[in-house]
């Protein structure tokens, strides 16, 4: 077994290819295509004790193990390296770019990311490219790439070894955007970060693992999405910045929802209420979200809780948010409804009410 590589260093014009190692006599099992964006995983330390941009002609130093797959490989780095707290609608863009421009080259796709918004950019992702029938699969660290105790080189490994994994038919195992981490694979817009200082960053509390990492990979065959014959890649290459959060608290009052709602060009809104989507009744508050409503604002009430789902008219709290057409969000995460609000009023020639049925309805398995 070995591994070809290539690295491509990404400008916002071209790309630049550098061959770092010969070609394999063998046919590889696999094309892999790398994709590296920025975060803690592709950090090194220099000789002043600074973190630095990782080299990736470098990787195969740092992860030997690579060698030991059969599978061509090719590295695309962005030129400045973006650290995640800075990622944007057009940094998904050009991530949903590369994988359209490269759909027919590679069997597979993985996104080094950093884990802050890993989430978010898995979500949107899983909208951005429609009919997908590859693995795309996000993974980070929480440690540099260098790092003794890193886990960063486990993440890596396990991802590519998913993203290349072929069933008898010679389908991907995987045919959908995921998130790679700490030994489980996870259904991209059903995660969230949950933790900052251990290695289980990342949960899915109403979606179950789509396979879990030990001495082998188990598939949780039954939970993947299936392959659909004949599907088509479509690749939506904008999003609408044209939305808000409002998150309820006790104590919220009509000048904090009024600033949100009262946003100049505001399209979509999500609303993070309480349990399984209660609400205040207080009269002011109900007019103010129909207000919004009745003047083209798109409603989802998303459930400030990790687990269960947003059930609207199972108690009285929520029964008022039901009449005046506010949309439920079932058991969608916070991530997933603002990226897919994003990309939906995106839409070519889509009126309202079809977004609104966009909203309503699983498009990449992101409800249940």
């Amino acid at each position: 077994m070995s591994v070809t590589l290539n690295l491509k260093l990404l400008t916002l014009s071209n790309y630049r290819e550098i061959k770092i190692d010969t070609a394999s006599p063998n046919v590889p099992q696999a094309s892999i295509l790398l994709i590296y964006t920025g975060g803690t995983m592709g950090m090194v330390t220099n000789e002043n004790g600074a973190l630095i941009p990782f080299n990736f002609e470098l990787i195969l130093e740092h992860i030997p193990s690579l060698k030991t797959f059969d599978l061509h490989l090719t590295v695309i780095a962005f030129d400045d390296p973006i650290d995640s707290s800075n990622i944007n609608p057009s940094h998904w863009a050009m991530m949903g770019e590369i994988i359209h421009d490269h759909y027919d080259s590679y069997d597979g796709f993985v996104i080094l990311h950093g884990t802050d918004t890993m989430a978010y950019t898995a979500s949107a992702l899983s909208f951005m490219l429609e009919g997908l029938s590859k693995p795309v699969i996000l993974t980070g660290a929480q440690l540099p790439i260098a790092s003794a105790r890193t886990d960063a080189r486990e993440n890596i490994i396990t991802a590519i070894e998913i993203a290349s994994a072929k069933d008898e038919s010679g389908l991907p195992k995987v045919k959908e955007v995921c998130v790679c981490f700490n030994s489980q694979l996870l259904r991209g817009n059903r995660t969230r970060k949950v933790e900052s200082q251990q290695f289980d960053a990342f949960e899915s509390d109403n979606c179950p693992p789509l396979a879990e990492a030990g001495i082998n990979i188990e598939y949780n065959h039954s939970a993947i999405a299936q392959y659909k014959s004949g599907s088509h890649l479509v690749y939506h290459d904008s999003c609408s910045s044209d939305v808000a959060i409002l998150k309820l608290f006790p104590g919220i009052g009509i000048r904090q929802v009024q600033a949100v709602l009262g946003i100049e060009g505001l399209k979509a809104v999500v609303l993070e209420t309480y349990g399984a989507g209660n609400a205040p009744t207080d009269v002011w508050f109900v007019n103010e979200l129909k207000k919004a409503i009745d003047n083209g604002i798109l409603v989802m009430n998303v459930s400030q809780c990790s687990g269960g789902k947003v059930v609207q008219g199972k108690y009285a709290t929520s029964t008022q948010l039901k009449s005046i057409g506010v949309i439920e969000g079932k058991d969608i995460t916070t991530e997933a409804a603002i990226t897919k609000m994003m990309v939906s009023l995106e839409r070519e020639n889509v009126r309202k009410d079809e977004i609104e049925f966009f909203l309503n309805q699983p498009i990449s398995a992101e409800i249940s």
